[in-house]
């Protein structure tokens, strides 16, 4: 079988393609034939030696996978069932999705749902996932269309752009917040209503009450704008801290305004997650899918990941492990 495996380069990691027995594989009661698997930022810091990923070398690298159930000792699963995979500590504390063959434990897949191909749920993947999980949080907080704008930040991310999409299509008035303005064409073809610049920090307690929720993938000084200028019993659902860990605010919108600030956590346990997924297979499925697929071969992903890394690419890489 081959993998992207990463080994240890002092205190980071070097991922590299190479063939390995399916016996080394870690533990699991199934094994999956890995069609597709998404490449994940994380993936690339792994792979690129950036960020101190993995707990434990060496590892095949990729946090998520779809393909065909080989074998199992769980009888609620048959071979050559379709199933998605993502989480779980793989590709962080047991081997991952990036091989064509994976070993998991069965309590964490998920069915593919209806709806979607084994493509398409590659092609959404772990930030797909997120979204639609933040979309689900804030209908659950009592965040309807009707109640006002809803803003996303970091929209041009792969988690962001999927959350604009899924909001619109549920009919809320959608504002991507993004530093790339020039991306506004794409944004109105996803359902945004506008397209902003995120503000200067600053050290107000409050502003102007703007949004009935948001979906914040940023952290940092743009979270703390979000909940100084969010209505009355607003909610936002934080995703991210590309803008840093640190939290710049104060209590003042939480208990003059009733605002809710809820974590999102992509780790959810399994009757969560095949919920969600039920979803995305029918009323969060993004549109245009296969728009924003870029498949590519095993011997393009260290290429891959080191433009990720340097910020050049563009859609979503998904890595065919099916010849194809």
């Amino acid at each position: 079988m081959i993998s992207y495996r990463l080994e240890a380069e002092g205190k980071m990691s070097r991922g590299s393609l190479v063939r390995m027995e399916q016996g080394a594989l870690s533990e699991g009661d199934t094994l999956v034939r890995v069609l597709y698997s998404g490449i994940n930022y994380k993936d690339a810091l792994a792979g690129q030696g950036k960020a101190p990923i993995a707990k434990s070398l060496p590892l095949n690298c990729g946090i998520e996978a779809v393909g065909h159930v080989v074998e199992s000792t769980n009888p609620a699963l048959e071979p050559g069932q379709a199933v998605i995979a993502h989480g779980m500590g793989m590709g962080v504390a047991r081997d991952g999705g990036l091989a064509d063959y994976m070993r998991a434990d069965s309590e964490w897949l998920v069915p593919l749902p209806k709806g979607l191909s084994l493509l398409e749920a590659a092609t959404i993947g772990v930030a797909g996932y997120s979204a639609a999980l933040a979309v689900d949080r804030l209908e659950s907080l009592g965040v309807e269309p009707d109640n006002g704008p809803i803003a996303v930040t970091g929209a041009t991310g792969g988690v962001g752009s999927q959350a604009v999409a899924m909001l619109a299509r549920l009919g809320y008035e959608v504002v991507a917040v993004t530093s790339k303005t020039d991306a506004g064409e794409l944004f109105r073809t996803l359902g945004a209503a506008d397209v902003i610049a995120p503000p200067e920090a600053s050290d107000r307690m409050l502003d102007k009450s703007i949004w009935a929720g948001a979906v914040d993938t940023v952290g940092g000084d743009v979270l703390a704008w979000l909940l100084r200028s969010a209505k009355a019993e607003a909610a936002i659902a934080a995703i991210g801290n590309a803008g840093g860990n640190r939290l710049p605010t104060s209590v003042i919108p939480f208990i003059l305004r009733g605002i809710t600030l809820t974590g999102i956590n992509g780790n959810s346990p399994p009757a969560l997650r095949r919920r969600i997924w039920e979803r995305l297979g029918s009323d969060l499925r993004p549109p245009r899918i296969s728009a924003i697929a870029r498949v590519i071969e095993p011997e393009e992903i260290d290429e891959t990941m080191a433009e990720m890394i340097a910020g050049r690419t563009r859609g979503r890489a998904v890595v065919a492990f099916c010849g194809g």
